[in-house]
């Protein structure tokens, strides 16, 4: 169960949570979690004017595990990209591993989410059940899938070539990041190679959409226009940065260790 009534100034939301696609075995030998009912019951501000600097899903360094989900699908289950691990529990310091890195075993499902200690369903990467019962192709503009905590609109995939022009031709969005070269500078070393966030960085215009993975654009939805963000096949998949100020639920998941490996990373 879902509800999003829109106003000039907020999206009220009530959620349970519970999607109506497949979702994995919960409790599994990865994550000890059962699935249950949640009471979302809140209000994301809209119309916002963008923030003067891009607003990180963590507190104001950066560092930390996030202290918000992202946003919210149509379907009432939060999009939440971050984690709680970090290189020896260091969560002061910048490696701070990522669920689709392949380091950690947290148990996601094939829709790319798992379950936390109270239960709430939430997804950490591509929701490709949802996106199968909405119709995401690439024929066509993404059906809206979402709204950030800032009150901005979230698609998937799929946007105009000419962001300015319905007419125009359908393309697949690609971040603006990739995976630093070299190795670490300290602990724990080793190759860039996407075990954490940080092993990323922003390349201004080097695909379709800036650091916080939207642009704006024009939709169904929003004839007119709106900064819309955008989950992709690469990283960071679910954006990272917020537009505006957001709406700020609660502290990040925490997870636990062990069991097969995640859904395989998908490379940059």
């Amino acid at each position: 169960m879902s509800k999003f009534k829109e106003s000039n100034k907020e999206i009220k939301v009530e959620a349970n949570g519970i999607p109506k696609h497949k979702v994995g075995q919960f409790p599994s030998r990865h994550n000890p979690n059962s699935v249950e009912e949640q009471a979302h019951d809140f209000s994301i501000p809209t119309n916002q004017k963008p923030a003067r600097q891009p607003i990180s899903l963590h507190n104001e360094s950066g560092r930390g595990p996030p202290n918000t989900p992202f946003g919210i699908a149509v379907n009432g289950v939060l999009f939440d990209p971050g984690t709680a691990e970090f290189y020896m529990g260091d969560r002061d310091a910048d490696w701070n591993y990522e669920a689709l890195g392949g380091s950690i075993l947290l148990g996601l499902d094939a829709n790319h989410g798992h379950v936390q200690p109270n239960g709430s369903y939430h997804y950490h990467g591509l929701p490709t059940g949802l996106l199968k019962k909405l119709g995401v192709n690439p024929k066509e503009h993404s059906p809206l899938i979402g709204y950030a905590m800032d009150g901005f609109p979230v698609y998937a995939l799929y946007g105009y070539k000419d962001p300015k022009d319905m007419t125009s031709k359908i393309k697949k969005m690609f971040s603006s990041f990739r995976l630093k070269q070299g190795e670490r500078p300290n602990p724990p070393g080793g190759k860039y190679d996407g075990a954490f966030s940080k092993d990323y960085e922003y390349v201004k215009g080097l695909g379709d959409l800036d650091i916080c993975n939207g642009r704006f654009t024009v939709t169904d939805e929003f004839p007119k226009g709106t900064y819309a963000y955008f989950l992709t096949e690469d990283w960071p998949v679910i954006p990272r940065y917020f537009k505006a100020e957001p709406l700020r639920l609660r502290g990040g998941p925490r997870h636990h260790w062990g069991g097969p490996p995640p859904p395989p990373r998908r490379s940059p």
